[in-house]
């Protein structure tokens, strides 16, 4: 295809010569893992290959001819990057970090360097991976920048999306200028995606959250310290993050919850299926699926008792534990969010059992489900408990931990039939207690 061509390609094309011999499985294994751990009920989970990626939207039918293939979307997540540069001569990407004397680079790869599929789908996580020393607060603020620099790309445009890291910025620049203006962009509210179904794709597994607000995120994480620059005549965009200390992550989670108030939008810790700029009011959105995981009895989604809502603080009791050294108030994440009842119930035993999790920021999932066991083993625990004892977002409990214990059957809820149950808990089934 010419580049003109290119130009006017949809992401929801069908490449009828492209099947499923073009993917990199080893890509669709994991992001299929991905959405059964946050949607682990969801009726998609059970289909064949094929079925699953054309309800994502990586496989089309072509109605006239009766021909199928993967989309464009479907080629540029699962594919390999020989494959993909067959559509799209143009498509790059491309991971620089240099050393202190910031002119050669002391780590590199590129989707051309043969070590890994080349795909949209594995550059995210290599990234990541990459990213992985900064604190939590920036490293979802890299988080930001790359979806919106992936799901805006123009994948025929020159140049490719690179990230570059310096020791003092995060630098990432994508082909393509935004599809309206940066003004509108950053007051937030509004969007243009150039690749719709890929960041549905994206939805999916919650790794985009809402549409429109992304630079105004990054607005609020780094107190307009951050850049956005549009070079009209190469036709790039480019965010500049600076590398900085963030002191306490709960003053930042704080300042997101109050962004997402003005937005009128329902708080991060809830589910994707409230947002209002979300493509869930596409009518080719999960949530009006007909089988749609929203829709599901046993859904982890309809969750409606967030930490963060409880009003009665302990810290606010003059009687409270929180007077001593040792006390509970010394996690940021928590303490205040437990009323007087829940104090009483949490005892030293517990407390004892979570210790390991709340000293390690980074504790091996494997180790992190062993201590939640052993946790609802002793009683039956809410999440916003969970979230107290261990020092974690009870929605990172709910999508990284809870919702896999409950598919793999070694948990159990405590009101199975009804979910909505203002003391919904999880107990540890007897054979893992």
């Amino acid at each position: 295809m010419n580049k003109d061509a290119n130009i006017r390609l949809q992401d929801n094309v069908v490449l009828e010569h492209y099947g499923l011999n073009e993917l990199h499985l080893e890509s669709v294994r994991h992001y299929r893992e991905q959405f059964a751990k946050v949607k682990p009920n969801h009726p998609w989970n059970g289909l064949e290959t094929k079925d699953f990626l054309y309800k994502i939207g990586a496989w089309g039918k072509i109605r006239d001819t009766n021909k199928e293939g993967l989309t464009l979307a479907g080629l540029l997540m699962f594919s390999e990057e020989r494959m993909i540069t067959e559509v799209l001569p143009q498509y790059f990407l491309e991971y620089r970090e240099y050393g202190d004397d910031e002119l050669h680079w002391s780590n590199r790869f590129t989707s051309q360097d043969g070590t890994w599929s080349g795909n949209i789908y594995d550059f995210y996580f290599k990234v990541m991976h990459e990213v992985n020393d900064v604190s939590q607060v920036e490293k979802d603020a890299v988080h930001e920048a790359l979806m919106n620099a992936i799901v805006h790309a123009d994948y025929s445009g020159d140049g490719g999306i690179i990230v570059e890291r310096q020791r003092s910025c995060i630098q990432m620049s994508n082909p393509g200028l935004f599809g309206i203006p940066l003004e509108q962009a950053n007051s937030g509210g509004v969007s243009y995606l150039r690749n719709p179904n890929m960041f549905k794709m994206f939805i999916y597994i919650q790794f985009c959250k809402r549409a429109g607000v992304g630079l105004k995120t990054m607005e609020t994480i780094y107190s307009q310290q951050f850049a956005v620059e549009q070079y009209d005549f190469q036709k790039r965009t480019v965010v500049t993050l600076p590398i900085v200390s963030f002191p306490e992550r709960h003053d930042y989670i704080n300042e997101i919850e109050a962004l997402s108030d003005w937005m009128g939008d329902a708080p991060l810790s809830d589910s994707i299926n409230k947002e209002n700029n979300s493509y869930n009011n596409d009518q080719n959105s999960v949530n009006n699926e007909f089988e749609s995981v929203n829709k599901d009895p046993n859904s982890l989604n309809i969750e409606i008792n967030p930490v963060n809502k409880v009003l009665d603080s302990i810290n606010k009791k003059d009687s409270s534990v929180n007077k001593d050294d040792n006390s509970v108030n010394i996690s940021f994440n928590s303490v205040n969010k437990l009323g007087e009842e829940e104090e009483r119930n949490i005892d030293q035993e517990l407390w004892s059992i979570a210790e390991i999790a709340r000293k390690k920021k980074r504790l091996a999932p494997a180790k992190m489900e062993e201590v939640i066991l052993q946790l609802c083993a002793h009683r039956p625990l809410m999440l916003k408990e969970l979230a107290y004892l261990l020092d974690r977002t009870p929605d990172g409990l709910r999508n990284n931990y809870l919702g896999k214990l409950l598919a793999e059957g070694k948990m159990r809820l405590k009101y199975p039939d009804q979910l909505n149950h203002p003391k919904q808990a999880y107990i540890t089934n007897k054979q893992y207690s």
